[in-house]
């Protein structure tokens, strides 16, 4: 008899917490689950991936932060699927979710925390300590995930730590001369990639920052900015000003990044805090270098001087931070065989350490265990 899991998480977009979903929901084995999704906010282009897979999903629709028609909508999707187990995925997801599998009896309760969050406040602080009663276990990505909340007053025993997984990259569907004359850049140019959402917590500033020092000393650096977000036009604003529009690329939102990425010569996470880096894992696992800060998540990754650099923390000196970013960056280009030998270890580390079967066979022994209980 399968054991009816249900998902509940804000989006379907390509982000760090969906992918991680959406692998585990196509790789537990259907014989023993039987695994429903529902974005509580919107679709996204993960809904068809999953759709494929024959996995159905659910759109609730919420609209505003606080939303009692989408907490009734939920509530009556859960009454109607009768799930054995619940596991939700950040905060929104996390709040509603739980809210409303407790109004409806449901058991077993599994929450994901998959970032150190030092945006939220006394409220929310509050509602995550408050439904950690009833719930029967909470999911960090990383030991930083876990000590952050344990220290804000979570029970520590309720944690279990199962590291983000990812599927073994294939070769890029492009050649570096292509995708150079794609992109409209010198043949002879050296890449440096930042991924992710643009607003404060990535703090894609610094990296604009950086590249202008590093066009101080090599006139071969061009920075590829790949994804979108609230700080777009603020940002593209800064690099005009800085006068580093030949040098600084944003590329927007793309659904290719494996086919960019193996390319590029070295990967930076300007973060001021993280969970576990999707963007970090796939660059390790294609073998680039990565320079990042050195923040909980990322640290567990990133081992400094082996398979790549780390740079003191947001809190710290801004200056000597940006010029850190540019120095270690300068050292992987000026010596490539070093480079080689970084980007080596980091694949190594990771394709060992963390894959997608381990992450899919963390949870199915978690949801096992919970569901005994």
């Amino acid at each position: 008899m399968t054991q009816r899991i249900l998902q509940i998480i804000p989006s379907l977009d390509r982000a760090g917490a969906e992918k991680q979903m959406a692998l585990l929901v196509r790789g537990l084995p259907r014989s023993e689950f039987d695994v429903h999704v529902c974005a509580l906010t919107r679709g996204g282009p993960l809904e068809a991936d999953l759709r494929q897979a024959e996995v159905p999903v659910t759109r609730i629709g919420k609209r505003w932060r606080a939303d009692p028609q989408a907490f009734w909508r939920l509530r009556r999707l859960i009454a109607r699927l009768r799930p054995d187990l619940i596991h939700t995925w950040l905060f929104a997801a996390n709040s509603y979710g739980r809210a409303a599998g407790i109004s409806c009896g449901v058991k077993h309760l599994v929450a994901g925390e998959r970032c150190v969050d030092p945006w939220k406040g006394r409220l929310e602080l509050a509602i995550d300590r408050r439904l950690a009663r009833s719930t029967s276990r909470i999911v960090a990505n990383s030991p930083g995930v876990r000590d952050f909340y344990v220290h804000h007053g979570l029970p520590a025993d309720k944690f279990r730590v199962i590291p983000n997984g990812i599927e073994p990259p294939g070769p890029s569907r492009v050649s570096r001369e292509a995708l150079l004359a794609e992109l409209r850049l010198p043949a002879d140019c050296r890449l440096v990639g930042v991924v992710g959402r643009l607003w404060p917590q990535k703090r894609i500033k610094d990296a604009i920052w950086a590249a202008d020092l590093l066009k101080v000393i090599r006139d071969d650096v061009h920075l590829l900015v790949i994804g979108d977000g609230p700080q777009r036009d603020r940002l593209r604003r800064f690099r005009d000003q800085a006068e580093i529009r030949d040098k600084v690329h944003f590329l927007g939102h793309r659904d290719d990044v494996p086919r960019l990425m193996p390319h590029f010569d070295v990967l930076w996470s300007t973060s001021a805090y993280e969970g576990q880096s999707n963007a970090i894992l796939e660059a390790m696992a294609v073998g680039v270098p990565v320079v990042a800060t050195d923040i909980p998540g990322t640290r567990d990754l990133v081992v400094h001087g082996q398979t790549g650099y780390l740079v003191s923390p947001p809190n710290l000196d801004t200056a000597r931070r940006r010029a850190a970013f540019a120095r270690h960056t300068n050292i992987l280009l000026d010596d490539r065989e070093r480079a080689r030998r970084l980007g080596e270890a980091a694949r190594e580390r990771v394709l060992s350490g963390f894959s997608v079967e381990k992450m899919v066979d963390g949870y199915a022994k978690l949801y096992r265990e919970v569901l005994l209980e």
